[in-house]
């Protein structure tokens, strides 16, 4: 008698458990960047409060034009400076969201591609004469998909790798032009 249909119906119960903890330790991971989304969100929003409080009391103190120009010039080069690193901030939340999904991914895809060609070693031990071929095939089935992974694995990582140095030249670049408008020797 063949165990191939018990041994099927564990596999395929392991391997439902198995997306179950990946689902739910994504969804975790999830929370935990909307979680940290709404606090860089809520203080950057208290922030602004604040600092729009402190503009409005210091314009309706001003005088003459000359002091609302300074004024406009002290101011500038703080909020740019404010707004870059709330870019950097959010672009690091969104990455590190990134790189725990692919960790979870590529765990589970492990995990999977081992159970499986375990699963395809143990029911060839048990199957019938002749069918050598078919076995070769799913392990040839088996070998190209995780070459497959392996693949897009590599070019997601490259992908990430050249969008973080875009963003670290975009913030350069911002950077050089808010020192160029408004110069580190502002008149206070």
């Amino acid at each position: 008698m063949f165990a191939i249909p018990e041994q099927l119906s564990n596999a395929t119960k392991a391997n439902f458990d198995a997306q179950f903890a990946v689902f739910t330790a994504l969804t975790t991971k999830a929370i935990e960047g909307v979680e940290k989304l709404v606090d860089l969100n809520l203080a950057a929003t208290r922030a602004n409060l604040e600092e729009s409080t402190t503009a409005a009391r210091q314009l309706l103190s001003i005088k003459d034009p000359q002091e609302f120009i300074n004024l406009s010039q002290a101011q500038a080069k703080p909020s740019a400076e404010k707004a870059l690193a709330y870019s950097r901030q959010l672009a690091n939340i969104a990455s590190s969201t990134q790189n725990e999904f692919s960790k979870a991914a590529e765990a589970q895809i492990t995990d999977t591609n081992r159970k499986v060609i375990a699963l395809v070693d143990e029911v060839s031990k048990n199957a019938p004469a002749g069918s050598e071929a078919a076995i070769a095939a799913i392990k040839s089935v088996i070998g190209n998909a995780n070459a497959g992974f392996e693949q897009m694995s590599k070019a997601s990582k490259q992908a990430m790798e050249a969008m973080e140095a875009n963003l670290n030249a975009v913030v350069a670049q911002y950077t050089q032009a808010a020192e160029k408008i408004v110069p580190s020797s502002n008149k206070k």
